[in-house]
């Protein structure tokens, strides 16, 4: 283990939390400095579209760890300041209230900032996004029986606020640029089983694409589609995607390129690591970079980059390699995901069906596994992980067939 003093993590999210505990749990005992933008502790962020925003629960539960466990990681903990600048030279982080930082090593665990229609940037009544505690008690505010919620963009964020926002009364049309929404995310099957359940439920489905805002009287009134389209809305939600939150590392030398540039090991040079939203990393089957946008993520790849930090480049530093995990609640239905599901050219359901609402079923494309996706077939979908892992083919070949290993 390296002799490290000083170690800032920034980002107090999930990501941050998670690496600062694998640091203490890992025999790190020096300066531990976490450094969050918001001004609340560490909390989940994916009740904010469903629990948050419907009412069942409160911001206090949302919390990922209480006082007493953050005493005793013996943070400095920063709160409700921005990180600004990196510099690795003087070894500091500079923050927005006018303080440095000093580290040995840094671990960015900034996440990411929601994206906005053309011509949004500046706040206005009525346009919402969905990413901090804020936005998403910003957005219940307005969502009562009758009002007319516009949600624009076809990802899991969307779909999950306008299942919650029919649910209260809302009036929701759902604004997505495909015949299918989610089929990149779960594949086309389970995307067509999902898009069906919002239209029972009163959900309005449109395709087109949004470039702009429309407003009366200073106020969000809806948006107008690029073939002149305009759509009306009491309040529009943008849930068109985010981009890496890297702006305070421009200048560093930091390798930027949607976001934090990392090696196999969650470096991004000497004495800087990332992890969650923001860090890129070589995909071990493909090679090429790329950035995962999930809650288990955070937490694995977080727990993964404080270790090999603490291992040193001469110590026993494990490349990362995760098998890919999501979930979504919509409709009462938990859907679970492992790997890649879109694109699929074969989807075979090995358990249930899913006119019934439950099944485990596998992805394959060029004959290999790339995914596999389920509802309340937890046992059987837990069964295909390996599968996922392996990227093996499918059928699996019996054991001790040529080619399948040693008998």
């Amino acid at each position: 283990m390296t002799a490290l003093r000083e170690v800032a993590v920034v980002g107090a999210g999930a990501a941050g939390l998670h690496a600062a505990e694998a640091l203490r749990r890992s025999g790190y005992d020096g300066r531990l400095t976490l450094i969050g933008a918001e001004p609340e502790p560490p909390y989940d962020r994916p009740p904010l579209s469903k629990h948050l925003l419907g009412g069942q629960w409160q911001p206090d539960r949302l919390a990922l760890r209480g006082p007493e466990a953050l005493d005793e990681l013996r943070l400095d903990l920063r709160l409700g300041v921005r990180a600004e600048r990196l510099d690795r030279r003087e070894r500091t982080v500079r923050l927005s209230d006018g303080r440095r930082v000093r580290c040995e090593a840094v671990v960015v665990a900034t996440g990411v900032r929601p994206r906005r229609l053309p011509g949004a940037d500046a706040p206005r009544p009525g346009a919402h996004v969905l990413r901090t505690l804020a936005d998403a008690l910003a957005l219940r505010e307005e969502l009562r029986p009758g009002t007319r919620l516009l949600v624009v963009g076809g990802g899991l964020l969307g779909a999950e606020a306008a299942a919650t926002a029919v649910g209260l009364g809302a009036e929701v049309t759902w604004l997505t640029s495909t015949a299918t929404p989610l089929a990149a995310v779960l594949g086309t099957e389970t995307a067509a089983l999902l898009a069906g359940l919002h239209r029972e439920h009163g959900v309005r489905l449109h395709r087109g694409v949004a470039t702009g805002l429309l407003e009366r009287l200073g106020r969000a009134a809806g948006v107008r589609l690029a073939d002149g389209t305009e759509l009306t809305a009491d309040a529009v939600l943008m849930a068109v995607g985010s981009e890496p939150a890297t702006e305070w590392l421009a200048g560093s030398g930091v390798p930027l390129d949607d976001g934090v540039v990392c090696d196999a090991y969650c470096a991004a040079g000497p004495g800087v690591w990332a992890a969650g939203d923001a860090a890129s990393w070589p995909d071990p089957r493909t090679g090429r970079h790329r950035r995962l946008e999930q809650r288990t993520n955070a937490t694995e790849q977080a727990m993964h980059a404080a270790r090999n930090l603490l291992a040193g480049p001469d110590g026993a530093r494990q490349a990362y390699r995760p098998v890919p995990y999501l979930w979504t609640d919509q409709y009462g239905l938990r859907v679970q995901v492992f790997g890649r599901p879109g694109g699929a050219e074969r989807f075979e359901v090995v358990d249930g069906s899913l006119e019934e609402h439950r099944f485990a079923a596998v992805c394959v494309r060029d004959g290999l596994v790339t995914g596999a996706v389920g509802i309340a077939s937890a046992k059987a979908l837990r069964g295909l992980r390996a599968q996922v892992a392996a990227h093996g083919p499918w059928p699996p070949e019996p054991a001790g067939a040529p080619g399948s290993g040693p008998a």
